[in-house]
């Protein structure tokens, strides 16, 4: 029996529990090979916009029960909601049993200010046509869903595996300003109000980099997702990792690989 990995803080967004396209096996697995002091589950951990009673797969209750038991062992668990999981914000900054819901968490990381929240208050679409929104979330889980079924076919042909959603979005000219704008806004409130670090997920796009403007300077960071990166991000030693469950499977034992690595200026 392998000894947990024990980073100071694990970051996971975008799960979507209740849908056909979440990795939750995956997840578990993933789960399973660490102990953080700090669990924060960045938003749309639950899918709420399309929970249907009859899909909710045992495989979806293992990931629940696998956070609990994180929590029973000493790790503190955080819910920031997100725009899927928004039922949520009615009970927002309060404590049920040993989980804290809260809108956003503003951290104090070996004297550097984070500010961590989901992302979906810079997404003008959702608020201004929430139906067109959740319509586009189905349309999305259904392609995940078909795409698995591509890629099984591809495996057995020996062929590498397809990514149906990403190919649609590099196709689509304003995805990449729709994300490059997401990314400009989040940062530069985040300079503007002096945190160093600025964490959130909502767009499905794992990555950390560093932004600069006339003002300061900050690290973005956003944890990607479950449904295609199935991507965490961890704080250990004043270093962020970017981490993905792709380099733990061929592993089979607790190390993951950090793709990107940022060092404590």
């Amino acid at each position: 029996m392998f000894s947990k990995r024990k980073p100071e803080i694990v970051v996971i967004s975008d799960v979507h529990l209740g849908t056909f396209g979440a990795h939750a096996a995956e997840l578990c697995e993933y789960l399973g090979t660490i102990q953080p002091k700090k669990l924060i589950l960045n938003g749309d951990f639950i899918d709420i916009w399309q929970f249907r009673k009859s899909y909710f797969p045992k495989s979806h209750l293992e990931v629940i029960k696998k956070i609990i038991d994180l929590s029973n062992t000493g790790t503190e668990v955080v819910y920031i909601t997100g725009n899927h999981d928004e039922f949520l914000r009615k009970f927002s900054d309060s404590q049920i049993g040993d989980l804290r819901i809260t809108d956003k968490l503003v951290l104090d990381l070996d004297g550097k200010k984070a500010w961590f929240f989901h992302g979906d208050v810079f997404d003008v679409g959702i608020h201004k046509a929430k139906w067109i929104a959740k319509l586009g979330g189905w349309g999305y889980d259904l392609l995940i869903l078909m795409n698995r079924f591509l890629n099984l076919i591809l495996v057995k042909m020996g062929k590498k595996k397809y990514s149906l959603s990403k190919k649609i979005k590099n196709s689509v000219k304003n995805a990449g300003k729709f994300i490059a704008n997401f990314e400009k806004t989040v940062s530069d409130l985040a300079i503007e109000n002096e945190y160093k670090y600025v964490i959130c997920g909502h767009i499905h796009q794992p990555k950390i980099i560093r932004k600069t403007t006339k003002k300061g300077t900050c690290l973005y960071l956003n944890s990607g997702d479950w449904l295609e990166n199935l991507s965490a991000l961890e704080y250990e030693n004043e270093k962020w990792n970017l981490t993905y469950y792709k380099e733990l499977k061929p592993l089979q034992k607790p190390l993951v690989a950090a793709v990107t690595i940022f060092k404590r200026d």
